[in-house]
């Protein structure tokens, strides 16, 4: 690992020519347009890092994705934080990570302490509704791009369509899909199958390239991602103090019974299990909360969701509302509203840090095994079972985008979300259908895009006869698989 941690900062890595001051700039964009759940960030961060800027390959974005996505955690946060490390080493790796997470942290601390002084906040989550019109577009735009140069055969689209079918109409877990295309793809790599070896390699390049990499990182491995054992355990050891000393001193202080003791030790033990993305745990999160320690009143899980589906940053911030909550109603011997930003903190930091271990601990390993051929096939399938499950995310983000309610359908043990189609709303219709328009059909960017589209999300809420409907309630219920389903929030907890 580098000096970064124990005194110095390290230099940036040479030979890409991005100074840490831009790349900064860079991330604290991507972080402020990380709207959108993982498929949107996801986007976002492919549309900036690999198309606009160019700092690593295709192949090395997905090569790292592929190992985010097997992780606990947001995978989209992870992401960035691989790749700043592979740009500028550990501090790096810390900006990216920590811009990703940041903007998110403010936005759900600002509306939780509104929330809990004044109730609902959906004038101010109509600030951020127009986005999400725009970030539909980029998930789409992502989806073909990726699918384009990943799905090189009828293996891989096979691969891309089982994932989708199995995720989508089976509710089958996530890291089930992902662990058996892994496996599929270990064994054809093995087996040394053409098939899977495509992606553009997810192996180093050739050493008679003659030509350089478009890309500036290129497929060199820097020397500060070659791994060690030394650097593994002090990796370890640091991150580790960073995440459990912090529990350890609050048990200590406080006791097992104290509110936040047990938001330490219920976020750390959410930290090792969040495979699959929020909403893998999110039910599971919501019901702990409400009927096992009374942090929330009912519905109310749903509200926080609602801020951290509209605020830029990782869906798992929802945690940061429960945490303030959750110490807002027991402060003790503080005041609520001082008790609720340490709680909302504290378990943003117990959620957070594990992901910066996973990334420091493990990415240099998976770097150096970029060149094994079982490993690249294995990852070559990941890809494209990913495309299957971002697509799945896609359709899930635009029926959600679109329609104000939707049932569950279910024959057979096949089924899936079907919207209503009276629900439809026809300014989220109208906004997304624009951006789309704007993004694939002028290639218009990002910023250019969501600027006037959110300007017109945020106009519509102040006028017309059902201006409380801009943006729609989040609203959802909990089926006995665990999953979120929307519906009319009336129905909730009965």
């Amino acid at each position: 690992m580098d000096q970064v941690l124990t005194g110095s900062l390290a230099p940036a890595h040479r030979t890409h020519g991005v100074s840490l001051p831009e790349a900064f700039r860079v991330w604290l964009r991507v972080s402020l347009l990380s709207f959108g759940g993982p498929a949107g960030q996801i986007a976002v961060m492919h549309r900036i890092i690999v198309e606009e800027k160019k700092w690593v390959s295709e192949s090395r974005f997905l090569h790292a994705l592929n190992y985010c996505m097997l992780l606990p955690g947001p995978e989209a946060q992870q992401l960035a934080t691989y790749i700043g490390w592979l740009m500028h080493r550990t501090f790096g790796g810390i900006v990216a990570g920590g811009l990703f997470v940041l903007p998110g942290v403010i936005a759900i601390m600002a509306l939780s302490m509104i929330y809990a002084a004044f109730g609902k906040v959906g004038i101010v989550a109509a600030l951020f509704f127009g986005l999400k019109a725009a970030v539909l577009a980029i998930v789409l735009e992502a989806v073909i791009r990726i699918g384009k140069r990943s799905l090189k055969n009828n293996v891989m689209r096979g691969l891309a369509a089982a994932a989708f079918v199995g995720i989508f109409f089976l509710d089958v877990p996530f890291p089930i899909i992902i662990l058996g295309a892994g496996l599929i793809g270990f064994l054809g790599g093995r087996a040394g199958l053409a098939q899977f070896a495509v992606g553009g390699g997810h192996g180093p390049a050739k050493a008679d390239a003659g030509s350089s990499p478009e890309d500036l990182l290129g497929d060199v491995l820097p020397d500060h991602a070659r791994p060690s054992v030394a650097r593994a355990l002090r990796a370890s050891s640091i991150w580790l103090v960073l995440w459990l000393v912090p529990i350890a001193a609050v048990l200590w202080t406080f006791g097992e019974a104290n509110v936040f003791s047990q938001i330490a030790i219920f976020f750390s033990k959410m930290a090792m299990v969040t495979f699959g993305g929020a909403y893998a745990v999110l039910a599971y999160v919501a019901q702990q909360a409400v009927e096992h320690y009374g942090w929330l009143r009912p519905g109310e899980m749903l509200d926080g969701l609602g801020m951290a589906e509209t605020t830029p940053g990782p869906l798992i911030m929802v945690l940061q509302f429960v945490g303030f909550m959750a110490a807002y109603r027991d402060p003790g011997a503080l005041s609520p509203m001082t008790a609720g930003i340490l709680g909302g903190l504290l378990a943003t930091w117990v959620t957070f840090i594990p992901c910066f271990l996973w990334i420091f601990l493990g990415a240099p390993f998976i770097e150096v095994m970029r060149g094994n051929k079982a490993l690249a096939g294995a990852l070559s399938a990941i890809t494209a079972a990913v495309v299957g499950v971002v697509l799945n995310l896609a359709i899930w983000f635009a029926i959600h985008t679109a329609f104000r309610e939707v049932q569950a359908l279910r024959l057979y043990g096949v089924g899936f979300d079907a919207p209503v189609l009276s629900s439809v709303d026809p300014w989220a219709s109208a906004l997304s259908l624009a951006a789309a328009i704007a993004i694939f059909w002028f290639k218009a960017g990002m910023i250019r895009c969501s600027s006037p589209v959110r300007w017109l999300a945020c106009s519509c809420s102040f006028w017309g006869s059902s201006h409380e409907n801009y943006p729609p309630r989040a609203s959802a219920r909990f089926n006995l698989r665990g999953h979120f389903r929307a519906c009319s929030d009336d129905h909730l907890w009965r």
